[in-house]
């Protein structure tokens, strides 16, 4: 069961994570950066605790935006392997940002040098 506490980082991860791209969108790198470190602090805070907290995270595969499902895959691919590659392959079909990000997030995975939450 997700707390309140944790939902409310869940929702700031999926806040962050869509304006990261509203942001980049419109060309305003400093916000863009603002935003990200936004989307992983909250992370980071979701992280403290376990596997709860990835789990609280994981709700957001199904969220509406697709830049928001992409970042909490990415975020989860060591704790949710099968179920985030499925979400940042179904994303990485086609062309523009967030396809990009998915085939990037795919890519540093299959060679070994992601690191979003090391073990």
């Amino acid at each position: 069961m997700v707390t309140e506490a944790l939902q409310k980082l869940v929702e700031k991860f999926a806040q962050h994570a869509a304006a990261q791209t509203e942001a980049i969108m419109q060309g305003d790198a400093k916000a863009a950066n603002k935003h990200a470190n936004e989307s992983i602090a909250a992370f980071k805070r979701l992280r403290t605790q376990g596997d709860v907290g990835r789990d609280a995270l994981a709700t957001l595969f199904t969220h509406p935006r697709m830049d928001v499902r992409t970042a909490a895959a990415a975020f989860l691919l060591r704790y949710r392997t099968t179920e985030a590659k499925a979400v940042l392959e179904e994303a990485s079909k086609g062309k523009g940002l967030i396809p990009f990000e998915a085939q990037e997030a795919l890519k540093r995975w299959e060679e070994g040098t992601w690191s979003l939450d090391p073990a």
